[in-house]
């Protein structure tokens, strides 16, 4: 898997809370992900937010693809 989404998803201690953005602006990676679980599509995020881009939305689906594989979990 390419590390593109490095260049899109930002992480600013003083935006949203040091949570990871997109390219530096308000809308963090968890907003994306969170219309999509709700049901939106990718045309109606788009349509609704049209200063992201399809690559945008593709950058956080890698990068919380990246942190899942990353993620460890303690088995009691």
């Amino acid at each position: 898997m390419k590390n593109d989404w490095r260049l899109r998803i930002t992480f600013e201690p003083g935006r949203r809370g040091g949570r990871p953005c997109v390219r530096g602006m308000r809308i963090t990676v968890y907003d994306v992900l969170s219309y999509l679980a709700a049901g939106m599509s990718v045309a109606e995020i788009l349509d609704d937010f049209p200063y992201l881009t399809h690559e945008d939305i593709q950058a956080c689906f890698a990068y919380a693809a990246e942190r899942e594989r990353n993620m460890v979990m303690a088995v009691a």
